[in-house]
Order: C-alpha cells, then structure tokens, then sequence
C-alpha cells in the first residue's frame, strides 16, 4: 500500500511540476545523428530547456563492449534561475555535475 501512495505522490509532483501552458513552447533547434557506433543529438527550446548528448560505444567488436554517453542539459526553473547539469554515464555509472546560473 505504502508503493502506491508513494508513486502517487511523485506522479502529483510531476505534474505539478510541468508548465502551465506547454503548448506554448516551440523547439527551436533539434540535431541528430545516428551511427553503428553512437549517437549525437541536440534541442533547445523557447522555455529555455536545451539538451545535447552523445553515446558512443567503446570496443564494439569485443564481449567487454560497452556505451559511454556525455552530455548536458539545462533549464530554467520556477524560481526564474538557470539549471545546467553536465554528465558522463559509462562503466563508473552516471557522474553528474550541476551548477546554477542566474
């Protein structure tokens, strides 16, 4: 029972979350790209979200093949500051660093 209330209130959180008026954003850029051996893409749209990433796989040919993804992405929140979390996701897991702007 406890689950179920739990996952009820992060589904009220996200939706309180969400801009009042989404239809309202327009995407602005979008890039992408991709291969056998990794991926690229990029957005940014009019609310000031933008997100750019890339996934490459390391040793393709071998049983140790692995995908080791950098990228970053940013937000404005409602408390009108600017959010940037830069990552790296591979073997070692995912290793963010955040910073925040005005």
């Amino acid at each position: 029972m406890f689950k179920y209330i739990t996952v009820l209130c992060v589904l009220v959180a996200v939706c309180a979350a969400a801009p009042q008026n989404p239809q309202d954003v327009q995407i602005l850029r979008f890039d992408s790209d991709v291969q056998p051996d990794g991926y690229s893409f990029a957005y940014e749209t009019s609310d000031g979200t933008s997100r750019q990433e890339e996934g490459k796989l390391d040793n393709p040919q071998s049983e140790n093949a692995a995908l080791t993804v950098n990228g970053q992405y940013s937000f404005v929140a409602p408390d009108g500051k600017h959010y940037t979390v830069t990552f790296t996701a591979g073997p070692n897991g995912f290793q963010p660093k955040t910073s925040v702007g005005q």
